[in-house]
């Protein structure tokens, strides 16, 4: 393999990588990459945190921009190297047929040529000019193809930029997330050891008891036993006696036989059954909290693509909607529908007429993690996309804002806004901008995020909520049209 040309090194060294030319007022950054002042401002003029080089992409906190005199002066000589080598006598610049300068360039063969080359039969034809004239003119087309390299360049690398940032913030969720299962796992741990530790003690302390209650049982029957048995053999030397002997005292012979009972207590069993049924109790509890967090692991571990239709009875009567419900449009005239209370708007009074082309969506959510689709068809117009409580005002004109209970963006050209106070705007190139749009709504979490559904790129992600056990309902707002998928 050939060893690299010492030219291309040096010029390697010397070239910034955003514009790929010789540094012009070359900075350094603190991990040790140089580019132009301009290019590196162009490139953070957006951020205002985390600063990233575009080379390594190591992250800075703030801007440290330390300028390099020495590198500066590198390239100011080298340019002159290369400006005196320009001078020089070009290879190349003589005919080799007839050994004689090219003068002319044949606009036919695209070629420069002699003027006995010119005079030969091969171009006496053809149209030349000057070589110096033509090499201006081709000049100007590779400059006007350079500005438009150029400018692809810096949409390539505005791209990779976004790209990476987007990578970043997507992996910082994910390291968060991962953080907070750990967390989560650790603290269900810690309870149970130490539920385990508790109702393992309960458990000895209960055996400790149920011996000593079994051994003043056991006792107690003995006792018993024993007294029985010492009446039992007085009883039958008793009936060994004569008549006339036996029958003396027999009145209080009877009364002891009588008074004599077993008092069989049933304490030390009753006890003994409450002891294990309050000890089983607990465990009971132990097992339906354990169960609930897994139930709870399950839900957020399931992601349900809501099968989304439209409600006919909350339509404003300039809406029309499909037979399947999948499907809305702005019409031009009002329909004469019933003003029941579900529905946005209310009379006919002028006043009253200016209340939003909304709907909402049948299917409510009160738990669980869900997302559907929406296209829209905005070139006529926008829409408003996202949810919104079951509570949310009806009539008149709503305010669009997490506050009055719709989080939503709205559609428009090739921009987004966020529906919030004050809206917040999301452009996106006129090439990129997403017409399919997945609503998500993760419920316990109190969470409402948009993506392109076609990339899966992130559009807006709302502040965490608090939706109260509230009933939640996809929302739509359109002087267009909106199709589910």
């Amino acid at each position: 393999m050939a060893a690299a040309n010492p030219a291309q090194l040096l010029l390697g060294e010397l070239t910034c990588v955003v514009c790929l030319d010789y540094f012009k007022d070359p900075v350094s950054l603190d991990c040790g990459h140089h580019f132009c002042q301009a290019c590196i401002t162009r490139c953070w003029e957006e951020l205002s945190a985390d600063f990233p080089c575009p080379e390594c992409r190591e992250t800075f906190s703030r801007r440290n921009l330390k300028p390099n005199r020495q590198l500066r002066n590198i390239v100011e000589a080298s340019r002159k190297l290369t400006l005196e080598s320009a001078k020089e006598p070009e290879v190349g610049t003589v005919c080799e047929k007839h050994n004689e300068d090219l003068k002319v360039f044949c606009q036919e063969d695209q070629t420069p040529i002699c003027v006995v080359c010119h005079l030969s039969r091969d171009h006496r034809d053809h149209t030349v000019v000057p070589i110096e004239e033509a090499a201006e003119d081709y000049k100007e087309r590779i400059r006007s193809h350079l500005e438009s390299l150029k400018k692809e360049r810096e949409a390539i690398l505005s791209f990779k930029l976004s790209g990476e940032d987007k990578s970043h913030e997507l992996l910082k969720q994910l390291e968060t997330e991962k953080q907070k299962i750990v967390a989560e796992f650790q603290q269900l741990c810690q309870f149970l050891e130490e539920q385990e530790r508790l109702l393992l003690a309960q458990l000895e302390e209960l055996n400790k008891e149920i011996e000593k209650m079994g051994a003043e049982y056991v006792a107690r029957l003995s006792e018993e036993l024993s007294s029985f048995s010492s009446l039992i053999s007085k009883m039958e030397e008793k009936c060994q006696q004569p008549a006339s002997e036996f029958l003396q005292d027999i009145k209080g012979t009877l009364s002891r036989c009588e008074r004599e009972k077993f008092q069989n207590s049933g304490a030390f069993s009753s006890e003994l059954k409450w002891r294990l049924w309050e000890s089983s109790q607990r465990n009971t509890s132990l097992e339906t909290i354990v169960k609930k967090f897994k139930d709870s692991l399950s839900s957020r571990q399931r992601l349900d693509k809501a099968n989304v239709t439209l409600d006919p009875n909350t339509a404003h009567p300039r809406l029309i909607l499909s037979a399947d419900r999948r499907s809305v449009r702005r019409g031009v005239t009002r329909q004469d529908l019933p003003d029941n209370p579900e529905r946005f708007c209310r009379g006919l009074e002028p006043q009253q007429r200016s209340s939003m082309s909304c709907v909402l969506g049948c299917e409510g959510f009160t738990s669980g993690r869900h997302y559907w689709e929406v296209e829209a068809e905005v070139g006529r117009g926008f829409c408003d996309v996202g949810v919104a409580r079951e509570s949310v005002s009806r009539k008149g004109r709503i305010s669009l804002s997490p506050e009055r209970g719709v989080w939503a963006v709205r559609c428009w050209a090739d921009q987004y806004w966020a529906r919030t106070s004050p809206g917040q705007s999301i452009p996106f190139p006129p090439s990129r901008a997403p017409r399919r749009i997945r609503v998500y709504l993760d419920y316990e979490r109190g969470q409402v995020a948009f993506f392109d559904a076609g990339t899966g790129d992130p559009i807006v992600t709302f502040p965490p909520a608090s939706f109260a056990g509230e009933r939640i309902r996809p929302f739509f707002w359109l002087s267009a049209g909106v199709r589910l998928l």
